[in-house]
Protein backbone atom coordinates (compact mmCIF):
# COMPACT_ATOMS: atom_id res chain seq x y z
CA UNK A 1 0.00 0.00 0.00
CA UNK A 2 1.37 3.39 -1.02
CA UNK A 3 1.60 6.00 1.82
CA UNK A 4 -0.67 9.02 1.58
CA UNK A 5 0.93 12.34 0.68
CA UNK A 6 -0.15 13.78 4.05
CA UNK A 7 1.54 10.88 5.90
CA UNK A 8 4.75 11.41 3.95
CA UNK A 9 4.71 15.15 4.65
CA UNK A 10 4.19 14.53 8.34
CA UNK A 11 7.06 12.02 8.46
CA UNK A 12 9.34 14.42 6.59
CA UNK A 13 8.46 17.25 8.99
CA UNK A 14 9.22 15.01 11.98
CA UNK A 15 12.48 13.88 10.42
CA UNK A 16 13.63 17.51 10.16
CA UNK A 17 13.32 18.12 13.89
CA UNK A 18 16.67 18.66 15.51
CA UNK A 19 17.82 16.91 18.66
CA UNK A 20 17.43 19.02 21.80
CA UNK A 21 21.19 19.59 21.85
CA UNK A 22 21.33 20.77 18.24
CA UNK A 23 18.26 22.97 18.59
CA UNK A 24 19.84 24.55 21.68
CA UNK A 25 23.09 25.26 19.85
CA UNK A 26 21.23 26.62 16.82
CA UNK A 27 19.19 28.92 19.08
CA UNK A 28 22.35 30.25 20.75
CA UNK A 29 23.85 31.12 17.37
CA UNK A 30 20.60 32.77 16.24
CA UNK A 31 20.58 34.91 19.40
CA UNK A 32 24.24 35.85 18.91
CA UNK A 33 23.50 36.79 15.29
CA UNK A 34 20.50 38.90 16.30
CA UNK A 35 22.56 40.68 18.93
CA UNK A 36 25.34 41.34 16.41
CA UNK A 37 22.80 42.72 13.96
CA UNK A 38 21.71 45.14 16.69
CA UNK A 39 25.25 46.39 17.41
CA UNK A 40 26.16 44.13 20.33
CA UNK A 41 29.35 42.10 20.66
CA UNK A 42 28.15 38.61 21.55
CA UNK A 43 30.30 35.73 22.74
CA UNK A 44 29.01 32.20 23.20
CA UNK A 45 30.33 30.62 26.37
CA UNK A 46 30.43 27.14 24.82
CA UNK A 47 29.09 25.56 28.02
CA UNK A 48 31.90 26.97 30.14
CA UNK A 49 29.73 29.27 32.28
CA UNK A 50 27.01 27.63 34.34
CA UNK A 51 23.60 29.03 33.39
CA UNK A 52 25.03 31.55 30.94
CA UNK A 53 25.03 30.83 27.22
CA UNK A 54 25.99 34.26 25.86
CA UNK A 55 27.93 37.20 27.23
CA UNK A 56 27.18 40.40 25.35
CA UNK A 57 28.39 43.98 25.52
CA UNK A 58 27.39 47.10 23.66
CA UNK A 59 30.40 49.12 22.48
CA UNK A 60 28.62 52.51 22.57
CA UNK A 61 26.86 52.20 25.93
CA UNK A 62 29.36 49.80 27.54
CA UNK A 63 26.37 47.84 28.87
CA UNK A 64 27.09 44.18 29.54
CA UNK A 65 24.50 41.43 29.86
CA UNK A 66 24.42 37.69 30.42
CA UNK A 67 21.88 35.59 28.54
CA UNK A 68 20.49 32.12 28.96
CA UNK A 69 18.93 30.75 25.78
CA UNK A 70 16.04 28.27 25.73
CA UNK A 71 14.89 26.72 22.46
CA UNK A 72 11.70 25.09 21.20
CA UNK A 73 10.92 23.81 17.76
CA UNK A 74 7.53 24.98 16.54
CA UNK A 75 5.58 24.92 13.30
CA UNK A 76 3.85 28.28 13.75
CA UNK A 77 4.40 31.56 15.56
CA UNK A 78 4.82 31.08 19.32
CA UNK A 79 1.52 30.86 21.07
CA UNK A 80 1.41 33.17 24.12
CA UNK A 81 0.43 30.12 26.14
CA UNK A 82 3.53 28.22 24.97
CA UNK A 83 5.45 27.08 28.00
CA UNK A 84 9.21 27.10 28.19
CA UNK A 85 10.64 24.53 30.56
CA UNK A 86 13.05 25.78 33.22
CA UNK A 87 14.60 24.48 36.41
CA UNK A 88 14.11 25.58 40.02
CA UNK A 89 17.15 27.87 39.61
CA UNK A 90 15.02 30.20 37.47
CA UNK A 91 13.14 31.24 40.61
CA UNK A 92 16.33 32.39 42.29
CA UNK A 93 18.11 34.26 39.50
CA UNK A 94 17.24 37.95 39.82
CA UNK A 95 19.82 40.19 38.25
CA UNK A 96 19.19 43.34 36.21
CA UNK A 97 21.93 42.28 33.78
CA UNK A 98 20.74 38.68 33.30
CA UNK A 99 18.16 37.83 30.64
CA UNK A 100 16.45 34.82 29.16
CA UNK A 101 15.92 34.64 25.42
CA UNK A 102 13.35 32.02 24.51
CA UNK A 103 13.75 31.00 20.87
CA UNK A 104 11.02 29.44 18.75
CA UNK A 105 12.80 27.70 15.89
CA UNK A 106 10.37 27.60 12.96
CA UNK A 107 12.04 25.42 10.35
CA UNK A 108 15.01 25.68 8.07
CA UNK A 109 13.86 28.62 5.97
CA UNK A 110 12.21 30.91 8.48
CA UNK A 111 13.67 33.37 10.97
CA UNK A 112 13.09 32.22 14.54
CA UNK A 113 10.94 34.20 16.93
CA UNK A 114 12.49 35.57 20.10
CA UNK A 115 11.00 36.26 23.51
CA UNK A 116 13.41 38.45 25.52
CA UNK A 117 12.70 38.52 29.26
CA UNK A 118 14.57 39.99 32.26
CA UNK A 119 15.53 37.39 34.86
CA UNK A 120 13.54 39.21 37.55
CA UNK A 121 10.34 38.71 35.54
CA UNK A 122 11.10 35.04 34.91
CA UNK A 123 11.92 34.49 38.60
CA UNK A 124 8.68 36.07 39.80
CA UNK A 125 6.57 34.32 37.17
CA UNK A 126 8.03 30.87 37.79
CA UNK A 127 7.84 31.30 41.57
CA UNK A 128 4.18 32.38 41.62
CA UNK A 129 3.12 29.82 38.99
CA UNK A 130 4.81 27.00 40.92
CA UNK A 131 3.24 28.08 44.24
CA UNK A 132 -0.23 28.10 42.60
CA UNK A 133 0.41 24.64 41.16
CA UNK A 134 1.57 23.30 44.55
CA UNK A 135 -1.55 24.75 46.22
CA UNK A 136 -3.81 22.98 43.71
CA UNK A 137 -4.51 19.26 43.57
CA UNK A 138 -4.23 16.59 40.93
CA UNK A 139 -7.35 15.35 39.11
CA UNK A 140 -7.78 12.61 41.70
CA UNK A 141 -7.71 15.17 44.53
CA UNK A 142 -4.24 14.23 45.80
CA UNK A 143 -1.70 17.01 46.37
CA UNK A 144 1.01 17.62 43.79
CA UNK A 145 4.51 16.40 44.65
CA UNK A 146 7.17 19.08 44.46
CA UNK A 147 9.58 18.94 41.56
CA UNK A 148 12.50 20.93 40.17
CA UNK A 149 10.62 21.64 36.94
CA UNK A 150 9.34 25.15 36.36
CA UNK A 151 7.85 26.87 33.32
CA UNK A 152 7.49 30.31 31.81
CA UNK A 153 5.02 31.64 29.26
CA UNK A 154 4.66 35.16 27.87
CA UNK A 155 0.88 35.23 28.13
CA UNK A 156 0.52 38.92 27.20
CA UNK A 157 3.11 38.88 24.40
CA UNK A 158 4.86 41.74 26.17
CA UNK A 159 8.30 40.22 25.70
CA UNK A 160 7.95 39.09 22.07
CA UNK A 161 10.98 40.53 20.21
CA UNK A 162 11.64 42.88 23.19
CA UNK A 163 15.33 43.39 22.40
CA UNK A 164 15.15 46.97 23.66
CA UNK A 165 14.96 45.64 27.25
CA UNK A 166 18.64 44.76 27.02
CA UNK A 167 19.44 48.47 26.68
CA UNK A 168 17.71 49.62 29.86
Amino acid sequence: MKPKASDMGERMAKARLLSPQLSGVAAEYFVAAELSKRGWIASLTLRNAKGIDILASHPQTLRQVSIQVKARQVRTRPDPMMRWVLSRAAEETRDARFFYVFVALRGEKERPDFVVVPSEVVAEHTHSRHRRWMASTRRDGAPHKDSDMRSFSDVTGEYFEAWDLLEV
